[in-house]
């Protein structure tokens, strides 16, 4: 049966067999013919069918409640062409979109970014910080800028170590990167990405603004994405408004009409606030943490990998014969015991991938 499937130059589970039953009649034929096409190295490279673990469960950051943007994911956008001036002798150049998300209330902030190197990231992260806050972590890919600013932030650390106190040097930013090539692990500010560029092709298109007009139109869109609900919409009428990113900012959304001002001054106004505030976080863990339970897909894993396996680097923009082959060194378990990165050792070194970019070749010829 193997010689069968190398003198068809590689044919599949159906013709194998009926190659086959020409000559003699094998016992399990359909069931050996799968197992042959299986097996076969250069058919699975081929094939390229990746590993694909259980989707696993949602980071300890995103259901415990917490103040808006102290745990937030970045990304960028772009980029978008902009005009040095109005009229006639302009120069065109480019711009980007900064996009935070928190990652307990889905608040997202934009900011208007000149370039990708990583003195511009600082001075953005410096405007996101004086405007929401120092966050306490900063979860991003393995962008270059943003693996300078960690450097660049280090460094600054380090080098005040002796002006400053060891407390000063613990309120760090902690950056967490995901692994590359793994966008699925930034699926939240993935989404606000697609959010926020889905307006700005609507209303832009292919024109080319000003830096401020950008950055103005940036600050709406902005406004117009926290105001969205976080929840599905109810039928009812007699239901209140829905729970948006904006009640955990200034607690209503940001284009809505606001409400005339409270003229009874014998209430306690503190606790009125802190009554609507807990209020929003009842609705958010009753709402909002209901919808986040459900898994559309990755409920069932394909294939388990081991350390020790030879398995390829599926690559975007490579064929799959050109894919690199290594042998995974080291696993990452998750809180599940699931593991979804690996260190695959390569011969250019080990690096670090998801599981779901592997795919493990058959080691057993039969």
């Amino acid at each position: 049966m193997r010689y069968e499937h190398l003198h068809l130059m590689h044919a599949g589970p159906q013709l194998l067999p009926a190659s086959v039953r020409e000559t003699f009649w094998p016992l399990g034929g359909r069931v050996l013919a799968r197992t042959i096409v299986r097996q076969c190295v250069v058919c699975t490279r081929m094939k390229g069918q990746t590993a694909q673990p259980l989707m696993g469960d949602l980071p300890s950051v995103r259901v415990n409640p917490d103040f808006p943007f102290n745990s937030c994911g970045i990304d960028f956008a772009g980029p978008f062409m902009i005009s040095s001036k109005k009229g006639r002798g302009n120069r065109i150049s480019k711009a980007y979109l900064c996009v935070f998300v928190c990652l307990v209330t889905k608040a997202i902030h934009l900011e208007a970014v000149s370039d990708l190197t990583t003195e511009a990231f600082i001075s953005c992260l410096r405007r996101f910080v004086s405007r929401r806050g120092k966050p306490y972590s900063i979860h991003c890919d393995n962008g270059k800028n943003f693996v300078g600013a960690d450097n660049e932030l280090g460094r600054v650390i380090q080098s005040s170590v002796q002006a400053v106190s060891d407390y000063a040097a613990n309120e760090a930013i902690k950056f967490k990167f995901i692994p590359a090539y793994s966008p699925h692990f930034g699926g939240i500010w993935e989404a606000g990405v697609k959010s926020a560029k889905f307006h700005l092709k609507r209303v832009v298109g292919n024109a080319s603004l000003t830096f401020e007009e950008l950055g103005t139109l940036f600050t709406q869109i902005e406004a117009i994405l926290n105001s969205r609900p976080l929840s599905p919409l109810s039928s009812d009428p007699m239901d209140t408004t829905p729970l948006t990113p904006g009640h955990f900012l200034i607690g209503r959304p940001l284009m809505s009409v606001p409400s005339a001002p409270a003229q009874n001054c014998k209430t306690n106004r503190y606790k009125a606030l802190e009554q609507l505030r807990q209020a929003f976080w009842e609705r958010w863990r009753m709402e909002y943490m209901a919808e986040l339970q459900n898994r559309a897909k990755w409920r069932r894993g394909t294939s388990t990998i081991d350390v020790g396996d030879l398995v390829i680097l599926k690559e975007d923009n490579l064929m799959p014969l050109h894919w690199r082959m290594g042998r995974v060194t080291k696993l990452y378990p998750g809180g599940d015991g699931i593991s979804r990165v690996a260190d695959i050792y390569t011969s250019t070194g080990t690096i670090k991938r998801a599981i779901n970019k592997l795919c493990p070749l058959p080691v057993h010829q039969g």
